[in-house]
Formats: structure tokens, sequence, C-alpha cells
């Protein structure tokens, strides 16, 4: 007990001097006075902070690309285009290209060019090495339709009218209220009218998509859009946002309604033209065929390659000016039509006095024989330029397009109706007005008796069927800029220019034009509701019906022979 007892006392000395060691509990102060904040020893280091310096102007904005962040690369894409950078556009491009790259390492928002080179988004300076984690920034469909209206709005200024034009139809898609300053600044020193105008629909497009306009702001815009009257339009007034006024829901239903029946009518006026379109490529390659089928009566199943020598001669001219006079490839066209007209033409007279001479009024031996020639045809110039299909560029006269109303019309499809239409006339004073044509015409109407008058018959097949092979080349010269210039091309067109020549009338020029365009308004007309496969099948059933009635078509020759 004693042993016990002894150490129970030990135990209670030693509690009893911890806590009367200093600093081991706080003294007693008196009463009201506080108690002081104890304070570090001077020589105790702080803390380290965290890096998180947020830097300013043009590199802050940067930054927020290194995020990868769709809403921080979107924030970060406006604020680039309002900053006046003078490589905004750069770099905005190069994110829309999705050329715009930044390493975490580094920190670092870098672009590359379109030949691959880096460079720093920073200060524009070219970068020697790729950092190993450069990692490209993330886009969506958010992302660049602001990444359209900042673009639109860096180019709301520029000199040129058409890059002004082409930044208020950017805007006009992306309907972002970001631009709404940029396009108030460009309107009030816009001069030219058309540009004035899409600036104005454009505004009205951001208007009707913004919160913050008030009703009668929408209302007008309204009416601007609808005076627009295209597809886009349509589109917008169609999908307004939810917290349209009801006001201007009403009047934008009023103004889809009137504009869907005015491009109802636009549509039936496209359609015709891309049937005369099509209408003119028929009369094309179908003129030489109705020439050599009604003078010599030979079905020439080789007619279309005489249009693919002629695109191939084509592509040998620019081939030839490319590699020796660039400045004149805006006559490379130009220098083709004769060239094609002599190489078609003289190939075509030497398959008359070759083969067809031999064949006269036998029409079987005379459709394989020039089917196989087709294929020997189509052969040799597999082996001379390949299988493959050859470039043929279009000179600057025929790139582009205009618009009437909502009417597009492309300068390659005009410039084809007009040089077909010049080739028709020409023809027609040919067979009119000059002695071949006199020949062929009384060869045509009665052979026999045109031999009894002194008419060299034979003199007169081999000049027509080569009159008429020259015309397809001339053809091939035209359908080069509109398809593609393959061993294959003419196959595309023969039984579409025999259906032109039986449907018009055979050997009738005027009936080969009136088939070609009602052949090609027809089927334009029929491929929205049928497709393009079941349009062409639905023609020929028509014709073949026709023809029961009129067997010499629309326009039949007049003459003893033919009469009988």
């Amino acid at each position: 007990m004693r042993v016990v007892a002894a150490r129970l006392v030990a135990l209670l000395f030693a509690f009893a001097v911890v806590l009367a060691a200093p600093g081991t509990h706080a003294p007693a102060q008196p009463a009201g006075e506080s108690v002081p904040a104890p304070t570090e020893p001077a020589d105790t280091p702080a803390a380290p902070e965290a890096d998180k310096t947020v830097r300013e102007g043009f590199p802050g904005i940067l930054d927020k690309f290194l995020e990868n962040d769709f809403d921080a690369t979107d924030t970060a894409v406006a604020e680039v285009a309002a900053s006046g950078n003078p490589r905004a556009a750069i770099i905005i491009e190069a994110l829309r290209d999705e050329r715009l790259y930044f390493s975490a390492e580094k920190k670092t928002v870098y672009y590359k060019d379109a030949g691959g080179r880096l460079f720093s988004a920073e200060t524009g300076e070219a970068v020697t090495g790729e950092p190993d984690d450069l990692a490209a920034v993330d886009i969506n469909n958010r992302v660049r339709r602001g990444i359209d209206a900042a673009l639109g709005s860096l180019t709301l200024m520029a000199p040129d009218p058409e890059r002004r034009f082409q930044a208020a139809q950017a805007v006009f898609k992306s309907r972002e209220e970001s631009a709404l300053p940029a396009l108030d600044a460009a309107l009030e020193k816009e001069t030219d009218a058309r540009v004035k105008l899409a600036l104005t629909e454009a505004r009205a497009a951001v208007i009707l998509n913004s919160e913050d306009a008030s009703e009668a702001d929408k209302l007008a815009a309204v009416g601007v859009v609808r005076a627009r009257g295209d597809q886009e339009a349509l589109n917008l007034l169609s999908g307004l946002p939810a917290h349209t006024p009801n006001a201007v829901q009403r009047a934008a239903r009023d103004a889809i309604a009137a504009m869907q029946s005015q491009l109802a009518v636009w549509a039936t006026v496209q359609n015709a033209w891309y049937g005369l379109s099509l209408g003119s490529v028929l009369l094309l390659a179908a003129i030489g065929l109705a020439i050599t089928f009604g003078v010599m009566g030979v079905i020439n199943m080789a007619h279309g390659e005489m249009v693919m020598i002629g695109a191939y001669v084509t592509f040998v001219v620019q081939e030839y000016i490319r590699a020796n006079n660039p400045g004149l490839f805006d006559y490379s066209l130009l220098i083709a039509v004769p060239l094609a007209f002599v190489v078609a033409g003289f190939i075509g007279v030497l398959i008359e006095q070759g083969i067809i001479r031999f064949l006269y009024g036998r029409p079987l031996e005379t459709l394989l024989a020039t089917w196989g020639l087709s294929l020997i045809l189509q052969q040799a110039v597999r082996t001379v330029f390949g299988p493959t299909n050859r470039e043929v560029g279009a000179p600057s006269w025929m790139s582009g397009a205009f618009t009437i109303g909502q009417l597009n019309i492309t300068y390659g499809r005009l410039w084809i109706i007009v040089f077909t239409m010049a080739v028709f006339v020409a023809l027609l004073g040919l067979l009119r007005f000059t002695r071949l044509g006199l020949e062929m015409r009384a060869v045509t109407q009665n052979r026999a008796m045109a031999a009894s008058m002194g008419i060299r018959t034979a003199r007169v097949d081999a000049l027509t069927f080569g009159l008429g092979s020259g015309i397809a080349g001339i053809a091939g010269v035209a359908l080069s800029q509109i398809d593609n210039v393959s061993p294959n091309l003419g196959q595309g067109y023969i039984i579409d220019s025999f259906m032109v020549v039986v449907f018009g009338g055979v050997g009738n020029l005027w009936g080969t034009l009136v088939g070609a365009f009602s052949l090609g308004i027809a089927n334009k007309f029929l491929e929205p509701y049928a497709g393009a496969v079941l349009a062409k099948i639905a023609i020929l059933v028509i014709i073949i019906l026709f023809i029961q009635k009129r067997p010499r078509g629309l326009f039949a020759l007049k003459g003893r022979a033919v009469e009988a």
C-alpha cells in the first residue's frame, strides 16, 4: 500500500510540474481586457500563395483559350474581336479552321498558318519547336456561330464592299448580339446601297434574337426580314426565341405565310431556269446528231464520243496554256472551240469514209458498227489520258453568279445557253444561205432527186457527217465546264440526244430546239416529285406514247420522199 501511495504521489507531483510550466496555459487576465493576438516570430517565412496571377489586356483574353472550355472560348472570341488587336482576325480564323493550339505547360496560345508553321498568338512571332503538350482548342456549334459573328464584325468596316457584304451576311446568319455596336457604326458610314441593305438586314436579325430590344424595334425588324424574302429569312422568322412578344410572333406568322407563297413562285421560276439550262445542254449535244440522222439516216452511236473528244481537246489546250502562257487562260475556251470543231470534224469525216459509207441502207449494221467504234474510242482515250477524270478550269468570266429576286443564275450556265443559241443561229444560217446548206436540205428531202440534179450526194454525206461531228466537238467544250471530263462523258448524253431528235422531228433544227427545251423543263419539274431516275423513265414513257400518235415528231420534214 505504501508503494502504491508513493507512486500516486509521484504522478500527482509530475502533473503539477507540467501545469506550472510556462506557455502551457494562458495566464489570467483582468476582467474587461482583451487577450492580445499571438504574434509570429519575425524570422518565420510567410506561406507561399498559389500562382493565380491574372494578366490584363490582350494576353489575359488569350489565357481564356487555355481553359479549353466552350463557354470560355466563346467569351474569348468575342473579346478578341473587340480588342482591336491587329492579329484578332488571324486568331479567330485559325480557331474556325481548327488551327488554334495551346500549351498548358507553357501557358501559351499558338496558331498555325496555311503552311503549318507555328506562331505565338500573343506576339505573332514564329515558334521554332512545338511544345510536347500542344493541343487544339475545341469548338462546337455555338462557338462557330460566335466565330462567324466575330469575323463579320471585324470586316464590317473593310475597304472592299464585297468583304463588307459577306461580313453582313455572316452576322445575319449568326445573329450574335455582340455584333450590334459594330453594325450600328458600319451603317452610319456605309455608302454602298447593296451593302447598306445587307447591314440593315443583319441588324434586324440581331434585334429579333435579342432579349433587350423593344417590341417596336422587333416589329420593325420583322418587316425588314420579310422584305428580304429568302429561305434564310423564312428560317429566322420560324425560329424566333421563346421570349418574343406575342405581337411580334403574330407579325412573324403573317410574314411567313406571305414569304412561303413568294418562295413557291420563285421555286417554279428556278425550276424553269434549270430546265432551260438542261435543255441548252441537250440541244448542244443533239444538234449535230439531228443533222447526220436527218440527212443520212445513220444511227450514229459514236456521236457521244465526238462530244468526249471535244472535251479532251479543251483539256489539252488548257494544259498547254498553263505550261507555256498562263496569261492566256481566260481565252482557253475561245481557242479550244475552233480546235475542237476541226479535230472532231476530221475524225467524223474519217469515220464516214472508212466505215459508214459501206453500210448505207443497213441501219442495224450501222448501229452495231458505230457502237463498237464508240468502245474503241473510249479505250483509246483511256490509253492516252488515263481512266480518271481530268480537270478543266473555268475562266474568270464564267465564274460566279448573280441573283434576280430569289432566282440564282450562274455565269457558267448563262454563257452555255448563249453559246448554244449562237451555234444554233450559225447552223441555221449555214443551212439557209450557203451552197452546202442548200445541198444538205435537198439530199434530206429527196436523195434520188438531188443526185439526178447533179448534187454529189457522197460528198454531201461526208461533209454533213463531219459537220455534225464538229458541232458535237464544240458541245464537248461547253460540257467540260459542267461535267466530268472522262472517257465516259459522251455516254451520258447519247440516249437523251436521240430522244430529243426523235421527239422534235428527224432532221428539223427547230424541232430539235423545241424538243430539247421541252424535255429539259419537263425533267426538272418532275425531279422534285419523282426523283432523277424516275423522272427520266417518265419522260421516256411520254415520248414513246407521243411517237405512237406522231411517228415523225413535233415538226416533220416535208418533201416527196419524206411524205412517201
